[in-house]
């Protein structure tokens, strides 16, 4: 009996194993068969199911066998990328968590985010209110704000980093500036904020003494001061130069270089677009493209009283100059840099630039003897300087020599020059606030 008893008890346990054997061999076998099948099935008829899978096996997979748990594959990877991701995202918080926030009250804060930082804003429409941008440098995180509606108590304050952007050009500029200050200071010495840097766009004459007592060396808040122009105060500890950039309050655009602007012939040697003031070196100007017909050369247009604003078809024109002549002549005005520098570098059109210091408290520093333009010239600013516009001539003569391959490989020159500026600026920028805000940060 117990013999009989463990005879039938291996049958059924050999059965069983066959059963399970079986049922395995249909599972992983006999879909992928029935579907072979129906898909030649399909074939035979013209069956549009069929279609769509074998185009769907063309496209995705070329002559490999179509997976029929395709799907369930392509979800396990997603989940699996999520992962990462999220572990990737973990291991690099501790890295980004220095956080600023750059407050744009100033037209120049729309060249620093835009240009040099290469940030997007949202919305995209200028006249917007509110405007909001974000970017990763390094190891900071910063996000931007500007409009209308940044005003000072009216939005809240959820970083410890702040750099101010301000103009500080005019009176009227000025007052609202230290409006501005005052409200930070409050935020300071309340703790809600813990550094400050401020980008200014100093006076043309370099009378920038109102923010002195702001600065943290005369016992304010203000650790940082990036300036415009070639103030004496500049000494690459607290105080550095910034550039002027283009004149984004006339929505003059970021330019993408194309295969046009590289290598078309352009039908000009050179343009000036501009105010032209009495007894100034414009007037100079003008007067020697006047002689020997050499405006006929150029794009001259030129105007006796200066615009602050510029409509479509000026702007339009002004962009169209640039982009059709070898050579932007820039003369000197109230200061030496201005906007047409860093607009014709947009261009590839080789600024023109006459290399004389104006009137006022401008000058050499104790960090840079280059004045004026110390900024660009220190950074091997590939530009034609003249001391008086009778070299121009000459500069006309030569360039009349150059062949279109000679200036096409001057252009790739300039446009490649003027990115590597403007990486530059951003890596210094974002180095100079990592060393001074993170120094005494021990939670850091």
């Amino acid at each position: 009996m117990r013999l009989t008893r463990k005879r039938l008890c291996s049958f059924l346990i050999a059965l069983y194993c066959l059963f399970s054997l079986y049922a395995a061999y249909h599972v992983f076998f006999g879909r992928r068969r029935r579907a072979r099948a129906a898909s030649l099935r399909g074939l035979r008829k013209g069956a549009a199911p069929a279609r769509e899978g074998r185009g769907r096996e063309q496209s995705t997979l070329g002559s490999e066998e179509w997976n029929p748990w395709e799907g369930d594959e392509k979800n396990e990877q997603q989940h699996r990328f999520k992962t990462s991701l999220q572990i990737l995202n973990k291991s690099t918080k501790g890295k980004r968590d220095f956080q600023v926030q750059i407050w744009g009250k100033a037209a120049i804060g729309l060249y620093l985010w835009e240009h040099i930082f290469e940030g997007l804003l949202d919305p995209t429409d200028v006249t917007a209110q509110w405007r909001e941008g974000n970017s990763v440098v390094g190891r900071t995180y910063y996000s931007f704000i500007t409009g209308p509606a940044v005003v000072p108590g009216y939005f809240s304050v959820d970083v410890k980093n702040v750099v101010l952007i301000l103009n500080g050009r005019e009176k009227a500029k000025v007052f609202y500036a230290i409006q501005w200050l005052l409200y930070v200071q409050n935020l300071v010495q309340t703790q809600k904020l813990q550094h400050v840097a401020v980008v200014l766009l100093g006076n043309e004459q370099c009378n920038n003494e109102w923010i002195n007592q702001f600065l943290k060396r005369n016992g304010g808040f203000v650790e940082l001061l990036f300036i415009i122009y070639d103030s004496p105060w500049i000494n690459d500890l607290d105080v550095f130069q910034w550039p002027l950039g283009v004149a984004t309050y006339r929505n003059f655009p970021v330019v993408e270089a194309s295969w046009s602007m590289l290598h078309n012939e352009r039908p000009y040697l050179c343009n000036f677009l501009g105010t032209i003031y009495e007894n100034s070196s414009r007037e100079a100007l003008l007067n020697i493209l006047k002689q020997d017909g050499i405006d006929k050369l150029c794009w001259v247009s030129v105007r006796e009283q200066w615009q602050p604003q510029e409509t479509n078809e000026s702007l339009k024109n002004y962009q169209e100059a640039l982009l059709q002549s070898d050579l932007t002549l820039c003369p000197v005005g109230v200061n030496t840099e201005c906007y047409r520098i860093y607009e014709a570098c947009s261009c590839g059109s080789v600024p023109v630039v006459e290399d004389v210091m104006t009137a006022g408290g401008c000058g050499n520093t104790s960090a840079h003897q280059q004045a004026p333009l110390q900024l660009l010239k220190s950074m091997g600013a590939p530009f034609i300087f003249v001391k008086n516009w009778e070299e121009l001539p000459a500069v006309l003569e030569k360039e009349k020599t150059i062949i279109l391959q000679e200036k096409i490989q001057r252009r790739k020159m300039l446009l490649h020059w003027y990115q590597h500026f403007k990486t530059e600026l951003k890596m210094r920028f974002t180095n100079i606030l990592e060393s001074s805000f993170l120094m005494n940060n021990k939670g850091y």
